[in-house]
Parts: structure tokens; C-alpha cells; sequence
């Protein structure tokens, strides 16, 4: 029996979340790909909240994202989350790459934030 994409992803979202926690101290970075856009979310998982975020229809990124697609679009967002995440004092978080393999815009945004500061 074959399974369809995104039951697939749902599998390997579920592997990597056994593995992967955020904690106050160092928080999970959650990415979200879809078609046409890409979102963050810095979350502690131990107080359930979300930190921080961002997304390629935020406001200041809208239009930017607008001119740029796929990869450059990631670059912009991850520059983006690790501004925000220094602000709020956030130096290290947990890479919670959400069942997407790690290649395309997911690399270049996770890369993009390690050069904003970020260290996984």
C-alpha cells in the first residue's frame, strides 16, 4: 500500500518531534512550507507558547516576497526570524525542520538564520 505525500510527511513530522523539544532555555524553530510561502515559529514547549515568528506574508516581507520566489524568499525570512530572535534575546534554538526534508528553501532558510546569529 502506498502512501500519499503528505501522509508521508506526517510520518516523518511525528519521527522528528519525538526527538525534537523546546525548551525556555533553547526553544523549538518551527518551519512551515507550503506551495507559496514559507513561515517560522520560535515556540517553548515547555510554557506552549509562541516566541517569535515570521513569514513571507508578513508585512515588511509581503512585498519583498512579492519580487522573489522559492529560495530567496527563505534567505529573506530566516534573516528575518534571527533579527527577531536577538531582540527578544534568543541565541540558541532547536532546529524543527516539521517532516520537510532538508533541502531548497527549508537549507536556505535554516542556513540564513545561522548567518543572522541563530545557532542550532
Amino acid at each position: 500500500m502506498a502512501l500519499e505525500r503528505s501522509e508521508k510527511r506526517n510520518l516523518r513530522r511525528r519521527r522528528v518531534r519525538r526527538q525534537v523539544r523546546g525548551s525556555d532555555d533553547r526553544p523549538r524553530l518551527s518551519v512551515y512550507r507550503s506551495l507559496h510561502h514559507i513561515y517560522v515559529q520560535v515556540i517553548s514547549d515547555e510554557s506552549g507558547k509562541t516566541l517569535v515568528s515570521a513569514g513571507s506574508t508578513t508585512g515588511e516581507l509581503r512585498e519583498a516576497a512579492k519580487a522573489k520566489r522559492g529560495v530567496e524568499t527563505a534567505k529573506l525570512v530566516g534573516r528575518m526570524i534571527a533579527d527577531r530572535c536577538k531582540e527578544k534575546g534568543i541565541a540558541k534554538v532547536v532546529f524543527d525542520r516539521n517532516g520537510f526534508l532538508y533541502h531548497g528553501r527549508i537549507k536556505a532558510l535554516a542556513d540564513a538564520a545561522r548567518e543572522g546569529g541563530l545557532q542550532f
